[in-house]
């Protein structure tokens, strides 16, 4: 279980997270949703501890992300993390991007590696593009690349930050599959996302973010097909 609890971030004067409180449960997609600048992807940072929080808790798995005690490096271990950009290594091929992390972190054999970065990539789509460099993939290749990356780690959470909003339509769609998919394997994710289709038809609970709170949060029909706040309303009808 990820446990986000009464979480303040400011950076300098701007405050982007005004207590947000939430609980992400084991086997369970929750999406959030919201307008730039609402706080979203500063949460998931805070979550992997790629930002500090000013105040508040965050514990994975009951262990507190940010007391001083925490191991951080193997704390992430547990959470993979999907950006915008894939941030590949571009002089290494696809199946050495892949087994890089489990050879330096988890210090595996290169056989070993390169073993669960084949299991990961052919997961995703990518098994005939193993040799292959980043450059020579497309930019939805690329990306189902990350998504292999991270579970080369075998992590127990995935957060995905706008996964897809770097991709041209025509891509978006076989991202979104690689993700659907391991939704229906019972990965727990946490998605950031402007697909407001697919928060709907993946997701357990989705989080609407205003101003650096959650202004709702609930099942996708009562958060996209019946939302109760004018906020949200305002938000649903300005991304239709």
């Amino acid at each position: 279980m990820i446990e986000i609890d009464n979480v303040h971030k400011s950076f300098g004067a701007l405050k982007v997270l005004k207590g947000v409180s939430m609980t992400v449960n084991k086997g369970e997609v929750v999406s959030v949703i919201g307008g730039s600048g609402s706080g979203k992807s500063t949460l998931l940072m805070c979550i992997n501890g790629l930002e500090k929080i000013d105040s508040g808790a965050i514990k994975v798995d009951g262990t507190d992300v940010f007391s001083p005690s925490t191991n951080l490096d193997k704390l992430r271990q547990k959470i993979g993390i999907v950006f915008q950009q894939w941030n590949a290594f571009p002089h290494l091929t696809v199946i050495e991007n892949v087994s890089l992390a489990p050879r330096k972190v988890l210090k595996m054999s290169k056989e070993q590696a390169r073993e669960i970065a084949i299991k990961q990539l052919e997961h995703v789509g990518l098994g005939q593009k193993l040799d292959v460099y980043p450059n020579k993939l497309s930019g939805g290749q690329q990306q189902r690349m990350a998504i292999a990356r991270a579970l080369a780690m075998s992590p127990d959470y995935m957060l995905f930050d706008e996964a897809t909003s770097a991709l041209d339509p025509q891509l978006v769609g076989e991202v979104l599959d690689t993700m659907r998919l391991l939704a229906e394997e019972g990965m727990t994710m946490v998605l950031v996302t402007h697909e407001i289709s697919f928060a709907r038809d993946v997701s357990n609970r989705v989080a609407f973010f205003h101003q650096g709170q959650i202004h709702e949060i609930g099942t996708p029909d009562e958060v996209i097909r019946n939302p109760q706040r004018p906020e949200t309303v305002a938000f649903l009808q300005s991304v239709r």
